[in-house]
């Protein structure tokens, strides 16, 4: 199987970030020297019947009423992207500790619930005696008082390493279809189902019926979440990130968008009153919803092998997208050792195996792009900064230390692409002499002291506009560090 985030690299290309062979139980990335394999004894674990799942959910649920906090939350920052990734941070009334101080807090809010059932009814209820929906406390300051609430996904109880953390049926994924290179096509049916969902269309096929407790927790257009992608960014935000690269890969994929709603969706909502309407008043969707749901493709789909039969033996390497309930809520943790198999094929299990200990209030992160991504990748596709893995926000110094502060990964690889030094990139071309020159020159409009005495300023409001200039800082002291 290859099982990978979805995105566009440069040159408006889709290529696949992640790679995981189910046929062999391991991950394999696009370089062998990074394969990490599942222990031989892992099992796939049979489906818990209706009864069986309806009483796991009941036990995690009750797991932990005991213990509720509220936490003051304070102002935000687009540097504590490094675990962003599946939702808002902000903590439901409803919700309960799990596990010691500074472990994750189980979301019981309405949606929340709704969810959960949606999992029982559609063969995945399992998965709530081990792990739920929840809140993390993630520091983006220097103060006390500089913490704020990151939804994910927390696990309800230990998790040795080797066990499946998350079991998904492939019945219940959603797939859009096959792997190509415009993210606009499967968006178009992505806008399409949910539309039909939203307005509670009479034409919404009976498959798609029982998918709206899952859009919910889809983050919502206009949400703080897709703002913070190229795609969403001002003119003056564009410029302000110092790379043409980005910029120019940015602005072709809005045209792609462009020319996908004009040539698919306008037409055929122009055709049928119930097809991509946004709202039960009929207001068809505009070409910002599409953009939304392009977002939503190169942020959360994989990229998962077929099975293949004996009728269609290439159906082993066809690549299919998927949006799959829970496994796309995991944040995004450059360092996690956790392991996605399994195949697109009736009666599959899609499951995230535990590569390391997993301690109950634990958050369950994977690695976007196979942890081989830079941020010129994490800024248009995500929407937010990648400020380093677990290990690297552990350090002494760590990312929010000022000019002492550790230079993350994801900027390291941007500086090594620039300076032509490597860099393991699945989707970024490399750079040619001139592309560097232009990149460097680029950045060379401002200096580094004259970025951060702006950043600290707070004379820029914007949340684009800061987004920009965070990512230039990032990308220059990466380049101080490695010239």
């Amino acid at each position: 199987m290859e099982y990978g985030r979805f995105h566009p690299p440069a040159g408006v290309l889709v290529a696949l970030l992640l790679v995981i062979s189910a046929a062999d139980d391991a991950i394999s990335f696009p370089y062998p020297s990074m394969s990490r394999c599942v222990p031989n004894d892992v099992v796939v674990s049979s489906r818990t019947s209706t009864t069986a799942a309806t009483v796991a959910t009941t036990t995690a649920l009750g797991m932990a009423k005991s213990k509720t906090t509220n936490r003051k939350r304070p102002s935000q920052s687009s540097t504590m992207g490094g675990l962003k990734g599946f939702g808002p941070s902000s903590a439901s009334p409803s919700s309960s500790l799990v596990g010691d101080e500074g472990g994750g807090i189980v979301d019981r809010s309405p949606p929340a619930l709704k969810f959960y059932d949606y999992l029982v009814r559609n063969g995945a209820g399992s998965n709530l005696s081990r792990v739920g929906l929840g809140y993390f406390p993630v520091r983006v300051g220097t103060k006390d008082t500089d913490v704020i609430r990151l939804r994910g996904v927390v696990a309800l109880r230990d998790i040795p390493r080797g066990e499946s953390i998350i079991e998904v049926p492939y019945e219940m994924s959603l797939n859009l279809g096959r792997e190509n290179a415009d993210p606009t096509l499967p968006a178009s049916t992505f806008l399409q189902k949910y539309c039909a969902w939203k307005c509670i269309s009479k034409s919404i096929p009976p498959g798609d019926r029982d998918r709206g407790d899952y859009f919910a927790m889809v983050p919502p257009y206009p949400s703080e979440d897709c703002l913070g992608s190229t795609d969403f960014f001002s003119d003056v935000a564009l410029d302000m990130l110092q790379s043409p690269s980005v910029k120019e890969e940015t602005l072709a994929r809005r045209s792609l968008v462009d020319a996908r709603y004009e040539r698919d969706v306008m037409p055929m909502a122009q055709m049928s009153s119930n097809l991509y309407r946004w709202d039960e008043s009929g207001t068809i969707a505009s070409v910002e919803h599409l953009r939304w749901a392009s977002w939503v493709v190169t942020s959360r789909v994989l990229t998962v092998q077929g099975g293949g039969s004996s009728n269609d033996p290439s159906s082993a390497t066809t690549a299919n997208r998927l949006l799959i309930p829970l496994i796309d809520m995991c944040n995004h943790d450059r360092d996690s050792p956790h392991v996605l198999t399994g195949r697109a094929i009736p009666g599959a299990l899609l499951r995230v195996v535990a590569g390391r200990d997993v301690r109950a209030g634990d958050a369950v992160n994977i690695a976007y792009g196979g942890g081989v991504e830079g941020n010129d990748r994490f800024v248009q596709d995500y929407g937010f900064l990648d400020s380093g893995g677990s290990k690297e926000r552990g350090a002494v110094g760590g990312i929010n230390g000022g000019k002492d502060a550790i230079v993350a990964e994801g900027y390291r690889i941007v500086a090594r692409r620039i300076l032509g030094k490597g860099g393991r990139s699945v989707t970024m071309r490399r750079m040619s002499a001139s592309d560097s020159e232009r990149a460097l020159g680029a950045l060379s409009a401002t200096t580094l002291e004259e970025d951060e005495t702006l950043l600290t300023s707070g004379s820029v409001m914007a949340n684009d506009e800061r987004m920009a200039l965070e990512y230039r800082v990032g990308v220059k002291r990466a380049l101080k560090l490695l010239q």
